[in-house]
């Protein structure tokens, strides 16, 4: 190809052709122009010797009005230079230099694309008149971190950022997606038990996955941006699925259970402090109690023994008084008049059961 030439074209020469140094010797261009007229007059009518000047003139315009191209709004431009990246262009209307030299590729960056991780079509398989999709364990099934094997469908949305990055530096774009999406949901479930991945780490693991993927992109330098990870569905798999929720049924009723007897804890241990203090109270209320009649006693009695030391004789009777006066205060007693007419009443009769019928009728 004559661009191709670094020595100035077929004839040789020191400078290129777009050198701005004297043309090489070789053939008259001009005269080459005007044979190829005197050639052409013969069969344009009338002879007229500017109408090739005007069709080569006319070819030049079209052939550079066609370097016009317009970038929609979702879209970026990209000009190849004979097939090389040479600029990145915006939306609107742009040049570049005609074909064959440049040519352009408008890719649209504003469409979110799909790949799915274990599963397939969900135009291929209809169910009941409802869309469908088929599982792929090979590529679903995944090593959590405590050993266990769990189903993980999920589905990842990406955009492009950089259409120049897109198209030159990786060659299958959604299958480099789908690789790097695939191995990051496998290393992060393998970090993580298989529980919280079922339950409230989800959200977590698909952040954790998207983060993973754009880093890995970043590196590849793919111009594309992660938006979302989704996972579909996280199950273990369907041969030990009915097992697996009766393991989750009986955790289900151990965390019950626990609740239970933690809210009867709940109930009972505040009951029962209280019921501890209160024992205490009482018992610290006795014991000031008892402290206070031992000393009332310890002091009586010290005062009863410095009335004795003054009047032994009347203080020894008083005290047999006040004696005789507790033990008699709880008995029965019957008084019998020995100067009167009852002084001939046999002692001997059962004077505690007479006493018990005078309490009855008294009652």
């Amino acid at each position: 190809m004559p661009w191709d030439n670094q020595s100035g074209g077929p004839n040789g020469g020191n400078n290129n052709p777009w050198g701005n140094s004297p043309r090489p010797q070789g053939p008259d261009i001009d005269a080459w122009l005007n044979q190829l007229q005197e050639n052409v007059k013969k069969y344009i009518p009338g002879g007229g010797g500017s109408g090739l000047v005007l069709l080569l003139v006319g070819f030049l315009v079209l052939w550079g009005l066609s370097g016009f191209y317009r970038v929609q709004a979702d879209e970026q431009g990209v000009v190849l230079r004979f097939g090389k990246f040479q600029a990145q262009t915006s939306p609107g209307l742009n040049y570049h230099i005609p074909w064959p030299i440049e040519s352009v590729i408008t890719p649209k960056v504003t469409i979110v694309n799909r790949v799915d991780i274990g599963m397939r079509g969900p135009s291929d398989s209809f169910v009941g008149g409802r869309v469908a999709s088929r599982d792929v364990p090979e590529e679903s099934l995944m090593l959590t971190g405590d050993e266990n094997i769990v189903d993980v469908d999920f589905s990842v949305f990406w955009l492009i950022n950089s259409a120049s990055d897109f198209l030159f530096n990786i060659q299958n774009p959604e299958g480099t997606v789908k690789s790097v999406a695939e191995s990051t949901m496998r290393e992060i479930v393998g970090q993580n038990n298989i529980q919280p991945i079922l339950t409230e780490q989800r959200q977590n693991t698909e952040d954790m996955v998207r983060d993973l993927m754009q880093s890995i992109l970043d590196d590849y330098g793919a111009g594309i941006t992660i938006t979302q990870v989704k996972m579909q569905k996280v199950d273990p798999p369907a041969a030990v699925i009915d097992a697996f929720r009766d393991v989750q049924a009986a955790r289900a009723d151990q965390e019950r259970a626990r609740n239970e007897a933690q809210s009867y804890a709940n109930r009972v241990v505040p009951e029962a402090q209280g019921e501890a203090f209160r024992i205490r109270r009482e018992a610290e209320a006795y014991r000031e109690q008892a402290v206070a009649e031992a000393e009332g006693q310890a002091s009586r009695f010290a005062a009863v023994y410095n009335e004795y030391k003054q009047a032994s004789d009347v203080t020894r009777q008083r005290i047999f008084l006040e004696t005789v006066e507790k033990v008699m205060q709880r008995s029965n007693k019957i008084i019998i008049d020995q100067s009167d007419a009852g002084g001939g009443v046999i002692p001997y009769l059962p004077l505690d059961r007479l006493n018990s019928k005078t309490n009855k009728g008294d009652q």
